[in-house]
């Protein structure tokens, strides 16, 4: 370790600001010495990266890295991996960033050398869906194709995922990285659709509720982590129904079904709102819930928050446990959706505000998806 470096590693601790470890490690990648950025970067998180590190290495280390990502230059790439793939900074959440970052920053042919240097399987297997989200050809990319369509990784909790986008994913609203941060869209919030006026005429069969703990789980993947890390709410219901519904009639049928997310809604100021959804709609929004989190959190960016998308739209539709990717989607593309909102007291009508139903083809299983997130 330099005399340099051993300065910087012992003098955080005591920093109040440390925008000028950060301009030394400008400097010295705008010179080309990526090595120099990464050797702090292993020595910080020896030093300071245990169960509740200094808010100065979080800082230097997220710069350093994001420094590196950004920075055009193969030996940035290969410094990057290196940084992230020493024991003390390793980790799954760093894993699923960083795979996001890279992505996100690189072209693939620069990645081939995470699949065959420095990255750990995890870090590897998310790149691979970050990539595929990005209309990346994995299976024909010269250095991928031979990790990401290896059978070895195919009980990974990603090996259920397609290696090619379906119809439903095209359009995922996918982050934008700098050095200075990161920036992404946010589709949903209040609805958009017409208010349900509720004219009559339709005829809404009675409603017998069934939702198992499982089926509520299922539903809830996407947005788990708008009530486990920041201040969600999730309504997640299964409801089967005394005969056929009509998908005109999905809007009435949910005020009669007790939900807390629409609790007085259908009065005078807590209108109903909504419309009929595409699956792909559905689709975006539950991955930008999941990937880019809620108000207080950043979700679990592009590889799990696809899988985490899918866990949900499939358990709204109905999806057999047991089945493939193939048969989720056809089975999803065969139900009607509906998004919705109202002014209720449950629902924030400012930012995280998610309302889902999905009607079976026959008509008579009805699933409904509440979340709200509010800083």
């Amino acid at each position: 370790m330099t005399e340099r470096i051993q300065e910087i590693v012992a003098g955080l601790p005591g920093l109040k600001d440390v925008t000028g470890v950060c301009a030394v490690a400008d400097e010295r990648v705008a010179r080309g010495d990526a090595a120099f950025v990464a050797d702090p970067g292993v020595a910080l998180a020896r030093a300071y990266g245990g169960a509740k590190p200094l808010w100065q290495y979080r800082s230097v280390f997220d710069h350093l890295l994001r420094l590196l990502a950004t920075t055009p230059g193969s030996q940035n790439v290969r410094q990057a991996l290196r940084l992230v793939s020493s024991p003390e900074a390793a980790g799954r959440r760093r894993d699923r960033c960083t795979a996001s970052l890279l992505a996100s920053c690189r072209r693939p042919e620069e990645l081939a050398v995470a699949f065959s240097g420095h990255a750990s399987e995890e870090l590897r297997a998310c790149l691979v869906h970050e990539l595929v989200l990005r209309g990346v050809a994995v299976a024909e990319e010269p250095g991928i194709a031979r990790w990401a369509t290896s059978p070895h990784w195919r009980y990974h909790p990603l090996g259920w995922l397609p290696l090619t986008l379906s119809g439903l994913e095209e359009g995922a609203d996918l982050p934008s990285y700098r050095l200075g941060g990161s920036s992404h869209s946010m589709p949903y919030g209040p609805s958009e659709g017409s208010p349900y006026r509720g004219t009559g005429g339709a005829r809404v069969p009675s409603a017998v509720e069934v939702t198992t703990p499982e089926q509520a789980a299922a539903m809830g993947s996407a947005v788990a982590n708008w009530a486990e890390e920041s201040n969600g709410l999730i309504e997640a219901r299964v409801f089967g129904l005394a005969g056929p519904l009509d998908a005109g009639a999905v809007p009435g049928a949910l005020l009669t079904l007790g939900l807390e997310s629409l609790a007085g809604a259908g009065e005078k100021k807590a209108v109903l709102s909504g419309a009929a959804c595409p699956p792909a709609r559905a689709w975006r929004v539950l991955f930008a819930a999941a990937s880019t989190g809620g108000a207080y959190n950043s979700g679990c960016h592009g590889a799990y928050g696809r899988l985490a998308a899918w866990q949900s739209l499939a358990a709204l539709a109905g999806v057999a446990d047991g089945a493939d990717a193939a048969e989720a989607e056809a089975r999803v593309s065969e139900c009607a959706w509906f998004g919705f909102d109202a002014a209720t007291d449950w629902f924030e009508r400012v930012a995280w505000d998610i309302g889902l139903a999905a009607l079976s083809p026959d008509g008579r299983r009805l699933a409904v998806l509440a979340a709200t997130d509010t800083s």
